[in-house]
């Protein structure tokens, strides 16, 4: 293996990272995000980098097609197929009401209209066993009907199909025999859980981001063809792991997150690099800001989460890196509301036209002019030098928009920007510490993205975070992170009993079926033997409890059929997790997960050299907390910096595709790595 390139599409940029494993080297480019046609700023960012893309051994890709697909309602016209008796599964969700004093509230809207949803006659039992055989005649004839109404892509969920496949199967093959050009997905082959609603939901949006992903993956392919490239594509999921496009063809919907994650795999690795077990991965870019947690060097997994949002969202029953994510970037427009309130976000003004001081057209200030306007970026040094940037355009957008109507002075007004930006960064962070039952001053921070190191020094200050830590090129972070992610494919059957009365020949088999599905997948991969890993987990609960907690559990104890260190595994987890445990009630195995791994060669920076310090490029001014009194700063330049090097704030670290903002009495020091490990509040 030589080189290795990752591309990660943003909503502000695309971010290029590209390293060989022959010389060492990493190359890094950067372009804007093209929303109106995303191959042009991905062979800009091609072009730019002035890379042998032909050279290159394999390209790991993130993006927010699907995601997008999906939020926009810009999918493809979906069918969906279901039991006799089950139309209205769908449509009629769960009976909660998240928000119970909202008057206005409304359940999701269906991707699958009701005239669109077709019974099929069949019935299976919750241990799949036939109950009704499947009317095959009946579902040729539904097939011919959604050839008829132009159907673009059918999800069929069959109730008891995680338990049996087999009347699925007969009806995919029906309906791809019948119109081979329709895309079809099958529940069994995305998710093998019970809970019928979710699966649905599941299987659907597969369907209806299907034929958008495989049309964007084609044209990706095509235009990576175009530059030589005859390497290894691979696809970044949601759960943070690498797949083939063949994949990513079959399950799209593993791809909707399959942009931020690459940041939290890249922040774990740093921490562990330090020394560091447990911190807060804050990836602040142009349109979000984005916060996960990391313990023990893993990223939290969520087994679901909801596409569109708390009680108006879609559930997507997958694995996928726990991220909360708020419309603070630095792309968020500032606005009056009404009243005359400030607000900022969520609306972006994105890559096009972007920020009023981009000088490409936009009108509307943003949390980039603001920090323009207050000197805490450098007009002349964005992006190396390549874009300058307008300060006295920012200026004046912010004087016309928001100081003049509230009588403000301009860094009265850039400074309440920020202010609320930072408000609503660091409830985000808040949730995921705070709200989960973790003390922030337990943590470090990871911060990155272009704008996150920028204001993540005043959000660890509000929270009380000791430390931060801006690692090497955070502007490129999340696509550095694709570098480091092996492949990655979980598995899950549901298997519903209590513990005691659990019988292990059947566990071993389902997992074994598991194994020897995941094996096969990792070897078409290129994986060897030797790089694959195969993690059983056993989803438990207490009896009577809703919601189960996904427990590891070794091959060794399901072997030796040791219900007592079973039982203490689970115990100890939902202590972990809630704080108590309750060891006289029966426990249930719920579920049957497996992830499987397939490890890839890791990039890594070189270390830096210590030596004479590196001395201020420049010096200017910066307003901090009294936008009548801006402190004279020190401006370095990143790359002069050496290993043990101190810098006490305040300060401005400037780098190619980010900016760090040092308060007073913060200081950092270079570790031998390369990050800046600052100390909040040292002095």
């Amino acid at each position: 293996m030589s080189l290795v390139i990752a591309l990660d599409i943003g909503g502000t940029f695309t971010d290029l990272v590209a390293f060989d494993f022959a010389t060492g080297e990493i190359r890094q480019a950067k372009s804007s995000t093209t929303p109106y046609d995303l191959s042009v700023g991905i062979r800009e960012t091609l072009v730019k980098s002035g890379l042998a893309i032909a050279a290159a051994d394999t390209f790991i890709h993130g993006s927010t097609v699907a995601i997008n697909t999906a939020i926009e309602r810009t999918g493809a016209r979906v069918a969906l197929l279901t039991t006799t008796g089950m139309r209205d599964v769908y449509a009629i969700g769960r009976g909660s009401r998240p928000e119970s004093y909202n008057f206005l509230f409304k359940r999701p809207e269906p991707y699958v209209a009701r005239r669109h949803t077709f019974e099929i006659l069949e019935r299976l039992n919750a241990a799949g066993e036939v109950v009704t055989p499947l009317d095959e005649a009946g579902a040729a004839g539904v097939a011919l009907k959604l050839r008829e109404l132009g159907i673009e892509a059918t999800a069929v969920c069959f109730i008891h199909s995680w338990a049996n496949p087999e009347h699925e199967r007969r009806v995919g093959d029906i309906l791809r025999r019948a119109a081979p050009e329709t895309s079809v997905s099958l529940s069994h082959e995305i998710l093998r859980e019970y809970r019928e609603y979710e699966r649905t939901s599941t299987t659907v949006l597969n369907a209806y981001v299907g034929p958008k992903v495989a049309k964007y993956l084609g044209d990706l392919e095509s235009l990576l063809k175009g530059f030589g490239f005859r390497g290894k594509l691979l696809i970044m999921q949601s759960n943070g792991g690498g797949m083939s496009p063949e994949m990513a063809r079959r399950v799209p919907v593993a791809t909707m997150e399959s942009g931020p994650v690459g940041g939290v795999i890249a922040a774990a690795e740093t921490a562990r690099g330090l020394g560091v077990a447990d911190v807060i991965a804050f990836d602040m870019g142009g349109t979000t800001a984005k916060v996960s947690l990391v313990r023990d060097n893993k990223p939290d997994i969520a087994q679901g989460y909801l596409v569109g949002g708390v009680g108006h969202g879609h559930p997507v029953m997958l694995p996928v890196v726990d991220i909360v994510e708020v419309g603070a970037g630095g792309g968020s427009v500032a606005w009056l509301d009404e009243d005359g309130a400030l607000k900022v976000g969520p609306r972006s003004a994105g890559g096009h036209p972007g920020p009023v001081c981009y000088g490409q057209g936009g009108t509307e200030p943003t949390v980039t002019d603001a920090n323009v306007a207050l000197g805490r970026i450098g007009a002349g040094r964005f992006l190396g030098g390549e874009m300058r940037l307008d300060a006295n355009a920012a200026r004046a957008a912010i004087e016309r928009v928001i100081a003049a109507p509230l009588g403000m002075s301009v860094n009265e007004a850039a400074l309440g920007v920020l202010r609320i930006a930072v408000a609503e960064m660091s409830l985000a962070v808040r949730s995921v510490s705070v709200g989960r039952g973790h003390d922030p001053r337990d943590f470090a921070m990871v911060a990155f993205g272009g704008a996150g190191p920028a204001h993540a020094a005043e959000i660890a200050r509000e929270l009380h975070v000791p430390r931060l830590i801006v690692p090497r090129a955070p502007g490129h972070y999340s696509a550095l992170g694709m570098l480091l992610a092996d492949n990655r494919h979980d598995y899950v059957r549901t298997y519903y009993k209590r513990l005691e009365e659990a019988e292990f020949s059947d566990i071993e088999r389902v997992f074994d079926e598991m194994v020897g599905e995941a094996r096969a997948l990792l070897e078409s991969e290129g994986a060897t033997p030797g790089q694959m890993a195969f993690q059983p987990y056993l989803d438990m609960r207490y009896a009577g409890q809703e919601f189960p907690i996904q427990t590891p559990v070794e091959t060794a104890l399901i072997a030796a059929r040791d219900r007592g260190l079973i039982r203490a595994a689970f115990d100890g987890a939902h202590s972990k997790r809630f704080g108590h445990q309750a060891v006289d009630e029966p426990v249930e195995i719920v579920n049957l997960r497996l992830t499987a791994t397939g490890r890839r060669e890791r990039s890594s920076f070189p270390a830096i050299a210590a030596g004479a310090p590196g001395s201020p490029s420049e010096y200017r001014d910066v307003v901090f907390d009294d936008p009548e009194k801006p402190a004279r700063c020190a401006v370095y330049e990143r790359e002069s910096l050496r290993a043990g090097q101190v810098v006490d704030g305040p300060a401005v670290i400037a780098e190619y595709a980010s900016t760090t903002v040092l308060y007073p009495g913060d200081r950092l020091e270079v570790a031998p790595s390369g990050d800046m490990v600052i100390r909040i509040n040292a002095s």
